[in-house]
């Protein structure tokens, strides 16, 4: 027997030094942490529970029998975030580069397969090479194998990808399948083929961090949702996001004691759209005066910022928040905020979030390049993700809502639950003046006949009484009832039933 536990001990060392002292110093070199520091802070002290510490590659070819390191470049298990149970896989670079073999994927698999039997996240910490050459084909078929898990878990379990280090070739769809991707700035990246290639086939000379680094991810692709500066804050960062997610779709959204009222009033929101239309207001200040505390994750901050999306709590419960914002191009929709916010507003609906819309949209933008890369498309994604959601759905028109604008943000016409507006909200087919150019255009030239047209037209529509006299606004509010309204709202539809008509699947517009 004491050999026995001897041999168990000595196994269980050899997994925990991973690739040698010589290649931790190198990972810390960079200034990176190792598979096991990085899950030590991800979750809850001493929660951590390994699986497969033993497991060994077994690939004979090119000398590999005489390299074995117990745990073959992973370290897989579950633990606890603040109490709630996450399936972990973490990814050591230290043991051949963290490069995936059959036994590697294998391992993935599992914790990804307890998941999804048992209701619970997975978040995988990648820092790879990529395929491990020496396996060939087998190494391949294990991405494939993670990959139809990533799929059948889709909608089922949040899945959290963590990019960590280098994430190259196949090994960048099975992040890209997942909820969302967390990248650390100077020492992550993500692409299909490096710079190497890249120069060989287009003879385009690019550096690592602009064809794939976090920067490039979070503005430019939106690939990535968020960059941080290390491993620590994103690891940090990830805790504090975790505790917004509900466990699976069969789990209602976490709740955390507030002391924040939930009728609380903000008389500043009374004042804080500007009298000239076209001047901009940050959309922000209004969700955070809403929200629990002030307090909200921000989801893509640095892509399509015309439009915001990100999580809050109201009453101490999850919701999702999509708004437009005034300060970048004037809150108008476009090809990259639709795609940003349809697939946010998806999320929200697979694991039954409610979500709340704050509304300040001129229309869809003009020119040739938005029609050109297909904002018809695109934009009705967006029209899409809302009309097909059953989850509750809170919407607050602040100023403008103009156009099918005015339609594809939650309108009442896209089943939404409770309509509000403020009394500042303009609700009409477009601006004032550009109407009365179309319809009195035979007065063009005659500027004070266009004045008081204009006029005229905006004492008319400008306003949100209208659509209210119709029903498609349930009721005029103060702006600084707004969270009391909102979480009033919310209280009334926890109980809501709502299903689509059966099909396997729908077609959403990609």
């Amino acid at each position: 027997m004491s050999a026995n536990i001897a041999e168990m001990e000595r196994r269980r060392a050899a997994a925990k030094l991973g690739g040698g002292e010589k290649r931790i110093a190198a990972q810390h070199a960079k200034g990176k942490l190792t598979a096991r520091e990085r899950l030590d802070i991800l979750l809850d002290k001493g929660s951590f529970e390994e699986l497969d510490t033993y497991v060994e590659h077994d690939c004979v070819d090119f000398g590999m029998e005489d390299q074995k390191i117990p745990g073959d470049g992973v370290v897989t298990g579950s633990g606890t975030i603040n109490g709630r149970l996450v399936y972990v896989f973490s990814q050591d670079f230290t043991v051949f580069g963290g490069s995936l073999s059959k036994r590697h994927a294998e391992k993935i698999c599992k914790v990804m397969d307890t998941a999804m039997k048992v209701g619970a996240p997975v978040i995988g910490l990648n820092d790879s090479g990529g395929a491990r050459i020496q396996e060939g084909v087998a190494s391949l078929g294990g991405y494939a194998e993670v990959f139809q898990r990533n799929v059948l878990a889709s909608g089922v379990i949040p899945q959290i990808s963590l990019i960590m280090g280098p994430c190259a070739g196949g090994a960048v769809y099975s992040p890209a399948m997942t909820d969302f991707i967390f990248m650390v700035k100077d020492s992550s990246y993500m692409f299909v083929t490096g710079p190497d290639v890249v120069k060989t086939v287009t003879n385009e000379v690019v550096t690592q961090e602009e064809l794939g680094g976090a920067v490039t991810h979070t503005t430019k692709t939106s690939v990535a949702d968020v960059a941080f500066e290390n491993d620590v804050e994103t690891l940090l960062a990830t805790r504090e996001f975790f505790n917004y997610l509900p466990l699976s779709n069969r789990e209602e959204v976490p709740e955390l004691p507030t002391n924040d009222p939930w009728d609380r009033k903000e008389p500043s929101l009374d004042t804080l759209i500007p009298d000239n239309a076209n001047v901009p207001y940050d959309m922000h200040e209004v969700i955070r005066k809403t929200v629990d505390e002030g307090t909200f994750f921000e989801i893509q901050p640095a892509h399509a910022a015309n439009i915001i999306c990100g999580f809050g709590r109201v009453e101490g419960r999850t919701v999702g928040v999509v708004a437009n914002q005034p300060m970048v191009l004037a809150g108008v929709l476009d090809i990259n905020s639709s795609k940003k916010a349809a697939r946010f507003v998806r999320f929200c609906d697979a694991f039954e979030i409610p979500i709340v819309t704050f509304v300040d949209v001129p229309g869809f933008l003009p020119g040739t390049s938005q029609e050109l890369g297909g904002i018809i498309k695109h934009g009705a994604k967006l029209l899409f993700a809302y009309a097909e959601a059953t989850v509750p759905k809170i919407t607050v028109i602040t100023r403008k809502a103009y156009g099918g604008a005015y339609d594809v943000m939650a309108s009442k016409h896209l089943r939404g639950d409770l309509n509000y507006a403020w009394p500042t909200a303009e609700i009409a087919v477009m601006g004032a003046k550009g109407a009365v150019e179309i319809i009195f255009r035979q007065d063009r030239d005659d500027p004070d006949k266009i004045t008081e047209k204009t006029k005229e037209y905006e004492d008319r529509f400008a306003n949100p009484f209208v659509a209210a006299q119709r029903g498609y606004i349930d009721e005029v509010i103060y702006p600084r009832n707004t969270r009391k309204r909102v979480a009033l709202g919310l209280r009334k539809l926890r109980t809501k039933q709502l299903e689509n008509p059966w099909k396997k699947h729908d077609n959403i517009p990609l």
